[in-house]
């Protein structure tokens, strides 16, 4: 007998309660943002926004949803089932946060700020999303396949992201490398970096270098399956260059980096914490991922 439907409710703590962790009371930390220009009404009204949304789902939902909720710092330790539906509550980026934990279960993006997100991944409003939800339960929600991007070390460890990965220095220094890219010779960098971007996060990261760069567009779109990536400020020597800056992944292609420093990392979506450490001689390899992030985007 199948286990009923579980709502995961995915949240990110707001300011106002980290405000309260570091300054203990409201008083105190109103007197910290004053201090330094802020009103607290303003981080108040977030935290409340945030909250209001929280409970008008929860109580939306009917009596047989089972229900649990889970923080985002707590993802990489939270075990989701093949039952679950996710409805991450907050920024688009809570999104992609949670993207690389999951294995095909549904994700409903509520806003709880309209107009403050720009909404690309959490299109939904919160008095909407147990009509969301009871559509996916029906089979009746209108879905988007988002492709991810995966980052994968010699010794078989990996690391997922649905907007982009950084591979490079973990104080964002100097790195040092050998990129290898399809239909290019092999090039020793020296660099701040690199980004490889799926067409979730061409919105993102990956927008601002290219918009420095003019490379608009020829960014891939947010449906696409391509990769884009970019090296971030190589520097010409007389043992490194530069020739490989830019490009596009297809299907089957990869990008590949050995490492030449004696620490290098690589994390998904600013996520810092949660990485692959690349040691001196090790190879890394970046191609699309067979994941894929299942986006609900309507409900009839």
């Amino acid at each position: 007998m199948a286990l009923p439907t579980r709502v995961v409710l995915v949240y990110r703590r707001s300011e106002y309660e980290e405000l309260l962790d570091r300054h203990a009371t409201f008083g105190q930390a109103e007197f910290f943002l004053r201090s330094r220009g802020r009103n607290i009404d303003d981080v108040l009204a977030r935290h409340e926004a945030i909250e209001n949304a929280m409970h008008l789902v929860s109580t939306s939902l009917p009596d047989d949803v089972r229900q649990a909720r889970v923080e985002r710092s707590d993802l990489d330790r939270y075990l989701f089932a093949p039952e679950d539906v996710v409805v991450a509550v907050g920024q688009d980026g809570l999104v992609a946060n949670v993207a690389k934990y999951l294995a095909g279960q549904p994700v409903i993006g509520v806003d709880p700020e309209p107009g403050r997100n720009a909404g690309i991944l959490v299109p939904h409003s919160p008095d909407h999303a147990a009509a969301v939800v009871a559509s996916v339960r029906r089979g009746t929600a209108a879905f988007e396949e988002r492709a991810m991007v995966q980052a994968t070390l010699d010794d078989g460890q990996t690391l997922l992201a649905l907007n982009d990965l950084y591979l490079g220095d973990p104080g964002h220094q100097s790195s040092r490398y050998t990129l290898a890219v399809p239909q290019q010779d092999p090039e020793r960098q020296s660099s701040s970096g690199i980004i490889v971007g799926t067409g979730t996060g061409a919105t993102g990261w990956s927008s601002s270098i290219a918009n420095d760069r003019g490379l608009v567009d020829l960014l891939p779109p947010a449906e696409s399956t391509q990769l884009a990536w970019f090296v971030r400020e190589a520097w010409p020597s007389p043992a490194t260059g530069r020739r490989l800056g830019f490009g596009l992944l297809d299907a089957g292609q990869t990008l590949d980096l050995t490492a030449e420093s004696e620490l290098l990392v690589a994390f998904g979506d600013g996520i810092e914490r949660d990485r692959l450490s690349i040691a001196w001689g090790q190879r890394l390899t970046v191609s699309r991922s067979e994941h894929r992030l299942t986006l609900v985007t309507g409900a009839t």
